[in-house]
């Protein structure tokens, strides 16, 4: 098994310190618990951004792991990052390390179309990767031009959260820190979610299962705009057959703040909901587009993403402590919805796994 870790890079800021601190220890966390899963060997790779691929660092650790550049891995392998899965129990667990140990050509994922995790039973089928940005893309790659069966554990919608963000660290139940606001934001949050004349807006990657799921975990009435699902795996180096024509990431509120401005966003909410939980990536993506390491010289509509620091500085409601001047005013403009009618900014797990556990308890009457 293979943990990647990215260490805080030389110079990073406080917010991407504190989540590289935690994601390194879930990862230590995950190992042990990998091998009291039944795993023969466990490993933490870790070391700053060093340029390199998703794609290009798997294989190449997975080639180092041969003795010889042409050399084969024996048996099968599991390959997940530090911030995965941090609710998996012992059965999931057992669950990747069976199918890791089982016949050659088959893999399991937490989420085929989007991985956080992967068990391979036939390592070296990850020894010649192309350059695939991100791990999401893994599943695809393994099925459509590695000929493997890939299976996955969607429906366990635990396995779907992961901690990209200090906002997912509080989600899960971590203190509030520096972010007393969110605290707030959260406790209104699980007012509007147990009240039948209330409403919530969910925006973005917002899973089918969440979205089915909210037709009973939750008391109010919900107005989901669900784009860009699959952003982080759609590249065409994990495709087979023709990928021309693919749009560019696109966001029906991301079009509304190009005209309006992102200032507007709090009054764009107030005339839809009492409360919004806004996957800003999505946002990012179809303003920047969707790779958040391009460099400034790539063709996007308005240069590179904000900085991760900014982005978490964003999630938190901290709109002072961010240099990038759209989503300075996008968060502000969140900021000042009132406390009882809140705009939680995020990603990918606050719109799916991080809504439920919230909602959880609230029917528990934990606030």
């Amino acid at each position: 098994m293979l943990i990647f870790h990215a260490a805080a890079p030389d110079g990073a800021g406080p917010l991407v310190r504190a989540l590289a601190e935690a994601r390194r220890s879930l990862a230590e966390r995950q190992r042990i618990a990998f091998l009291a899963a039944g795993g023969d060997e466990a490993e933490i790779v870790a070391g700053p951004p060093d340029g390199r691929s998703f794609g290009e660092r798997l294989g190449a650790a997975m080639r180092a792991r041969t003795g010889s550049p042409g050399g084969a891995v024996a048996g099968g392998a599991i390959v997940l990052g530090s911030g995965s899965i941090p609710l998996a129990q012992a059965a999931d667990l057992r669950r990747f390390v069976e199918v890791a140990a089982g016949p050659a050509g088959h893999a399991l994922a937490n989420n085929r179309y989007s991985a956080d995790v992967v068990a391979v039973s036939r390592a070296a089928d990850l020894a010649e990767l192309p350059p695939l940005p991100v791990d999401n893309a893994l599943p695809r790659w393994l099925e459509e031009r590695a000929g493997v069966a890939v299976a996955d554990l969607r429906s366990r919608w635990r396995l779907g959260v992961d901690i990209d963000t200090p906002l997912d660290l509080i989600v899960l139940g971590d203190r509030h820190g520096t972010a007393p606001l969110i605290g707030e934001r959260l406790a209104a949050l699980s007012e509007v979610l147990t009240n039948r004349r209330a409403e919530l807006l969910v925006a973005g990657r917002v899973s089918s299962a969440t979205l089915r799921w909210l037709e009973s975990g939750a008391a109010c009435r919900v107005r989901a705009l669900v784009e860009e699902r699959g952003l982080r795996a759609a590249t065409g180096l994990a495709q087979s057959g023709a990928t021309t024509g693919s749009r560019p990431p696109r966001s029906v509120l991301g079009e509304l703040l190009d005209r309006d401005g992102p200032e507007s966003l709090a009054g764009i909410v107030a005339r839809l909901a009492d409360a919004a939980l806004i996957d800003t990536r999505v946002l990012l993506a179809h303003r920047h587009g969707a790779d958040e390491s391009a460099p400034a010289s790539a063709p996007s509509s308005s240069g590179p993403w904000p900085a991760a620091e900014d982005r978490f500085a964003s999630d938190l409601s901290l709109p002072e402590s961010i240099a990038d001047p759209w989503l300075r005013a996008l968060t502000a403009s969140a900021a000042t919805s009132p406390v009882d009618h809140p705009i939680l900014l995020g990603g990918h797990t606050l719109v799916n796994g991080g809504l439920r556990l919230v909602a959880q308890r609230a029917r528990a009457g934990a606030r």
